[in-house]
């Protein structure tokens, strides 16, 4: 009759100790997922120097980066391959494109300018407010030798 644990008290305090179990697993899940996300959106290209600062990216701004592939010209709009045909309503149908309202282009710098003007008319066609260009930052251009020579356009010495 005189029981220590009598089952009429309730117990009103609350088990913490499954849902930091399921926090801890949910944390390593997202530590090991979330590099893997990026990389498929990098694209091994030879952006031309320019003195300018460095702008960061904290958002996935949304990016058409053109590469050259042999002898053509290969687009990837926020890492996803495109064609020439399907770009102007991919970029219309892209969710950050809407979002920012804003596009940056990166372009090998061995791609010659028509290539670049091509994409970027195909931009304003999809009626995107603004079009950026990505550069590297890069030392100073010596304007006076750039004068003499178009080939020096990459050196600063």
């Amino acid at each position: 009759m005189g029981m220590s644990g009598s089952t009429d008290d309730l117990n009103s305090e609350i088990n913490v100790t499954p849902m930091v179990d399921i926090m801890l697993v949910l944390l390593i899940i997202f530590m090991v997922t979330a590099p893997l996300l990026n990389q498929n959106q990098a694209v091994d290209i030879n952006l031309p120097q320019a003195e300018a600062e460095n702008v960061h990216d904290n958002e996935g701004k949304p990016t058409l980066t053109i590469k050259l592939d042999g002898n053509r010209a290969k687009l990837k709009l926020n890492g996803v391959d495109v064609t020439w045909v399907e770009l102007d309503a991919k970029l219309q149908a892209d969710e950050k494109v809407k979002k920012f309202g804003e596009l940056y282009i990166g372009a090998d710098n061995v791609l010659p300018y028509q290539i670049v003007l091509v994409a970027m008319a195909q931009a304003r066609k999809a009626k995107i407010g603004k079009v950026m260009l990505l550069t590297e930052q890069g030392e100073n251009v010596n304007l006076p030798e750039l004068d003499k020579n178009i080939g020096s356009l990459g050196t600063s010495k």
